[in-house]
């Protein structure tokens, strides 16, 4: 314990969704374990998850960490306190629009508890004027890489600094990085055609992220350190990596219980895995906001059975209606693939030595808890920061191959079917044999010993998240004195 930081108390705020709220309350752990007093604030219907993972935690953090509540005005008529509980790309961007009905109930408890420091989602920009108002400093979490941090700072530009490649209009190249970073025009979002709602609120979050103290984020130095100090030069302002955050999970409870609690499906998955042989399941997972169509799922289906490759697959939807014919008794039923329909233990997932790889969108979480346990990747993005984090994965990193996804997805029914002889290929690359597959599996292994070295003592995350706490302490004394 840093007995310097006893008294220090930062407030947590992530957004109501699992992939914000997850790392945000691994992150309070963190710095409990390092004597900090931490609270999340979040919604009743949120509580009962991130009690889930506090409860679950080392006996001496427990104490250290409190859970506060907030609540939505009656005026602001949100059916539904989490993301995940939207079917729909516009319903989730209505949800966002009832984000701001926060601010006054914010404000209460800001003055309530008055902690020495608030770590507060961007997607919380009015957080700002509130912390300033009462000279809190405020810290943003962004939940992206630092590649996607320094893609965004870039692009937010009057005119984003883009050049096409002469022999191929379609596909632009992102200028003043560090490293080279292609994208297709069609993976780029087209702001012109976002609401704009949208607009106005993403003009919001980078003007409120200008006036913050800092930015944490979840990721380490030796994964991207050219972007590290690429995004601290260009952005002017303070970067701290301390993660990856997931590693403060250290026992099979608290691994387990991380973000919610794992349904019976997941449970027996383990015991499924005890019985492959080592590094031969690919583990597939698309996070908890998206839901492929149906004639998509049918081609997941056949491709992973065509790859002759045993899976264990996340789904969403809750029908069976698209699976092909036969494939409970000749593929589930068989041994060779199993169907989680529900919240399943990723850490423990991936973690596993029967698991060799991991099909996922690209989901900074995902990618990065994937780096972390060792593991190449089949890449599918599908929007937000996603497409830039498969360029760091596939180009930078060489951890992983693409499915071949060129589309932002702006209306999951509008979205390309990837066929299943493509999907096949793909997974056979990086789950087989051979220079190429063994290359992947040899730089993956390497980014996983980085990934623990950074939050052991000394290490970079861990040096980061001390020298934070070290000026926080001593900007808690300057206010205390004058």
């Amino acid at each position: 314990m840093d007995l310097a930081s006893e008294e220090l108390h930062i407030l947590f705020f992530p957004l109501l969704t699992p992939g914000h709220m997850i790392p945000m309350v691994d992150m309070a752990k963190l710095f409990a374990a390092r004597g900090v007093r931490a609270t999340v604030l979040t919604t009743p219907a949120n509580a009962a998850a991130v009690h889930s993972t506090i409860n679950r935690a080392d006996d001496s953090l427990r104490h250290r960490i409190t859970v506060a509540l907030l609540h939505f005005p009656s005026s602001a008529a949100v059916d539904c306190e989490n993301m995940s509980c939207l079917p729909t790309q516009v319903a989730r961007q209505n949800f966002l629009g009832c984000l701001a009905s926060l601010c006054q109930p914010f404000d209460q408890v800001l003055r309530e508890i008055r902690p020495d420091c608030i770590v507060a989602d961007m997607f919380y920009p009015w957080t700002l004027g509130l912390a300033k108002e009462l000279g809190i400093p405020l810290l943003f979490f962004h939940g992206m890489s630092l590649l996607a941090l320094s893609v965004s700072h870039s692009m937010n530009r009057p005119k984003p600094p883009l050049e096409s490649l002469p022999d191929d209009p379609e596909t632009v190249v992102i200028l003043g990085l560090p490293r080279r970073i292609e994208l297709k025009r069609s993976q780029i979002p087209d702001l012109s055609k976002i609401s704009s709602f949208l607009g106005d609120f993403f003009r919001q979050l980078g003007e409120a992220e200008m006036g913050c103290s800092g930015v944490l984020v979840n990721s380490f130095y030796e994964l991207e350190p050219d972007f590290a100090d690429h995004y601290k030069k260009v952005a002017g302002r303070k970067t701290w990596p301390v993660g990856p955050v997931s590693l403060c999970n250290k026992d099979f409870d608290e691994k387990s219980s991380r973000g919610d609690t794992a349904c019976l499906d997941s449970a027996n998955c383990l015991s499924w895995l005890d019985c492959k042989p080592p590094s031969s399941v690919l583990y597939v997972c698309f996070g908890s906001l998206f839901q492929f169509s149906p004639a998509q799922l049918r081609e997941m289906a056949l491709g992973f059975e065509a790859s002759n490759t045993p899976f264990i697959w996340v789904v969403r939807n809750k029908s069976s209606e698209w699976l092909p014919e036969g494939y409970e008794q000749r593929v589930l039923g068989g041994g060779k693939g199993m169907i989680i329909r529900g919240w399943a233990p990723q850490i423990l997932i991936l973690n596993h030595p029967a698991v060799g790889g991991f099909l996922t969108h690209c989901g900074w979480n995902s990618c990065l808890e994937a780096a972390t346990s060792g593991l190449p990747m089949v890449t599918w993005p599908l929007f937000a920061d996603q497409f830039v984090n498969e360029r760091l994965i596939v180009d930078v990193l060489k951890v992983g191959i693409g499915v071949g996804a060129t589309e932002y997805v702006v209306e999951e029914e509008k979205v390309s079917v990837v066929k299943g002889d493509v999907i096949a290929r793909v997974v056979s690359r990086v789950m087989g044999g051979g220079e190429e597959a063994e290359g992947m599996r040899k730089r993956a292994r390497e980014l996983g010993v980085m990934a623990r070295k950074a939050v052991e003592v000394g290490g970079s995350s861990y040096v980061a998240m001390g020298e934070l706490i070290k000026e926080l302490n001593e900007a808690k004394a300057a206010r205390e004195e004058s």
